[in-house]
């Protein structure tokens, strides 16, 4: 199991009377649990959450008049991974995919899928299928494109990604997604905050990834490969980054780049381990982790891979 202690704060002037539909806090499912939060604002406002959306995203919603507004949020977050031999894990024929997956193949705002059938095809649809093909498209991505701050804005679609070549980790995961779409593969995007990141590419921030259906479940993977995926923490989840902004503002507001902080705990005893890379396949989805013996068996499987004298290392 991962622990993660983490903090968030936000800095807006309020302009107008404004409304805010905020996705910070972590989401609660079966693999990841908030074991303890505190939301504070200055000035006190009423606040409400709201869930939406399966995993269920938990939006925050509240109303600020004219002034300063600075919002803090604190929370200890247990994430617990279940892990796989990626050559164990297969594609799922469309013919199988449940009705509630089926979303995630369509195109959607930002991941117009079938405009890119033809290249998917060329480039990727003489491989195998299988997670070893999903994971090559995320090492294409990853390869193909610049991780450049301020090379798109909210409005940049994968198509635009792929002909600049530039972007940040939502365009690194929606150009994947994309791809993953055209060959009839259910892809879907997910923003958190991750864990393990290079401090040469700057302060924490909040970040993109991607998770594809596989073997009849949600598998993790990271186009930017900026952290190790068992870093990654789940906020909300999506087609897109239309399901998913961090911060949805009615109104007339001046912000600032968001302060994250992020510590991982590391406990033997307690069988807490520190995120690390690694090539096994990861997932955050199902409810078997969430019993008594799926969680045993996940603390044992870190056990396993944290005493390895060889680990593979990627994402």
């Amino acid at each position: 199991m991962t622990r993660f202690d983490i903090s968030i704060a936000l800095d807006y002037d309020v302009v107008t009377q404004s409304d805010f539909v905020l996705l910070i806090q972590p989401a609660q499912t079966a693999c990841q649990r908030v074991t303890w939060e505190r939301l504070r604002t200055e000035p006190v406002l009423a606040t409400r959450e709201e869930l939406y959306g399966s995993p269920a995203s938990r939006h925050l919603r509240l109303s600020a008049a004219p002034g300063k507004l600075h919002i803090r949020y604190d929370a200890i977050v247990d994430v617990v991974h279940h892990f796989a031999l990626p050559t164990d894990v297969e594609e799922v024929p469309v013919a199988r995919l449940p009705a509630a997956v089926l979303p995630y193949v369509y195109p959607s705002r930002y991941c117009q899928s079938d405009r890119m059938m033809a290249f998917a095809r060329e480039q990727f649809g003489n491989l195998a299928p299988g997670y070893g093909r999903v994971e090559a498209i995320r090492s294409w991505v990853q390869n193909y494109l610049t991780f450049t701050p301020g090379a798109s804005h909210a409005g940049t679609c994968a198509l635009q990604t792929f002909e600049c070549r530039n972007g940040v980790c939502r365009d690194f995961a929606h150009l994947m997604i994309t791809l993953c779409r055209a060959l009839n593969i259910p892809a879907r995007l997910a923003t958190g905050i991750d864990y393990g990141a290079d401090p040469a590419l700057g302060p924490p921030d909040f970040h993109c990834y991607v998770e594809a259906y596989l073997g009849e479940r949600w598998y993790l993977f990271d186009p930017s490969g900026i952290s190790p995926r068992m870093g990654l923490i789940r906020i909300g989840t999506g087609r897109d980054a239309a399901d998913v902004a961090f911060a949805t503002i009615f109104g007339t507001v001046q912000g600032s780049m968001p302060r994250i902080a992020i510590r991982a705990e590391h406990d033997e005893r307690e069988g807490l381990v520190e995120p690390f890379r690694h090539d096994y396949a990861v997932s955050t989805d199902g409810t078997e982790a969430g019993s008594e013996h799926g969680v045993a068996a996940q603390l044992a499987a870190h056990s396993a891979l944290t005493s390895a004298s060889a680990v593979p290392r990627s994402q």
